[in-house]
């Protein structure tokens, strides 16, 4: 089983991993758009890098909080998140696949397009993964914690029976007072 320090550090590659395909993604869109407009009217795709990008950097972004605390709602935000970016990602490919169509020259642009929607969709996909394992191993941190707190409480109630009938004369004790027959 991974260790929980293997599975922060592997958070934080594929978050600085999001929040570069996003950026990039957020890019190529923006140029995607610029060359369009400039041969014809703007379709219904011709935005959906910036919006697939935007959802890989927030969820980059996440990520990065994410691995820096790890509470229960952090991990839960970040989970959406990627599933998110999973769902913009794929959203990306469709509308981009449908606008490698037309012939306006811009193949190779719409190439890198779906090559990074892919590998955002990855990255989404294997961030969804490891947050559900670093879940998993906080909790089974959090219980050992608990039982190594009750045990030492166990341990101490004990201690103070032993010490309250050490004297010769056996005491009873309610509620952490000890009181005599």
């Amino acid at each position: 089983m991974c260790s929980s320090r293997k599975i922060i550090s592997s958070l934080l590659v594929l978050s600085v991993l999001e929040i570069g395909l996003g950026v990039s993604s957020i890019a190529l869109g923006t140029v995607g758009i610029f060359r369009v407009k400039a041969k014809h009217k703007t379709q219904q795709g011709d935005a959906s890098p910036l919006w697939s990008g935007v959802c890989f950097l927030v969820c980059g972004l996440c990520g990065m909080l994410c691995a820096r605390k790890r509470t229960g709602l952090i991990m839960i935000l970040f989970s959406s998140c990627c599933i998110c970016g999973l769902i913009g990602g794929i959203l990306n490919f469709q509308f981009v696949r449908a606008l490698v169509k037309r012939s306006d020259g811009m193949h190779s642009l719409h190439l890198a397009i779906m090559s990074l929607a892919c590998l955002g969709v990855s990255s989404c996909t294997l961030s969804t993964w490891l947050t559900c394992r670093l879940a998993s191993s906080e909790q089974q941190r959090m219980f050992l914690e608990r039982e190594h707190s009750l045990h030492h409480s166990q341990e101490m109630a004990e201690k103070e029976v032993l010490d309250s009938t050490s004297n010769g004369i056996s005491q009873v004790s309610y509620n952490g007072r000890s009181a005599s027959p």
